[in-house]
């Protein structure tokens, strides 16, 4: 979720100590982990809230798949991912019944 380095952890320590200080870190640290509970339990809350409003027929709905980089990739992507696999290809049909020819126009080539 977030790129943060070996470095850049360090980096947030020290600042932390500097603004802080070593007696109010722990209640500080206390504190943000506390509200970080408190958030994650409000959106599990609203997403089952949200599967309940739903109903059985959206059972296997998924509330990552409103993201929308995850949605094309679901969704129009995975087509392509599976033309990728070796495979026997599919059959070419014709274009027009009974082996008909298509009418040929040369200036439109």
């Amino acid at each position: 979720m977030f790129d943060v380095g070996l470095g850049e952890a360090l980096l947030l320590v020290v600042l932390a100590l500097i603004i802080f200080g070593p007696d109010q870190l722990p209640k500080v640290a206390s504190q943000a982990g506390r509200a970080l509970r408190q958030l994650r339990a409000m959106a599990n809350s609203a997403r089952d809230d949200l599967r309940e409003g739903l109903g059985p027929e959206f059972a296997d709905f998924d509330v990552a798949d409103l993201n929308p980089r995850r949605f094309v990739r679901k969704h129009l992507l995975e087509d392509l991912d599976d033309l990728d696999q070796p495979g026997p290809m599919p059959a070419e049909e014709p274009l027009l019944p009974f082996g008909e020819r298509p009418p040929y126009d040369p200036e439109a080539t």
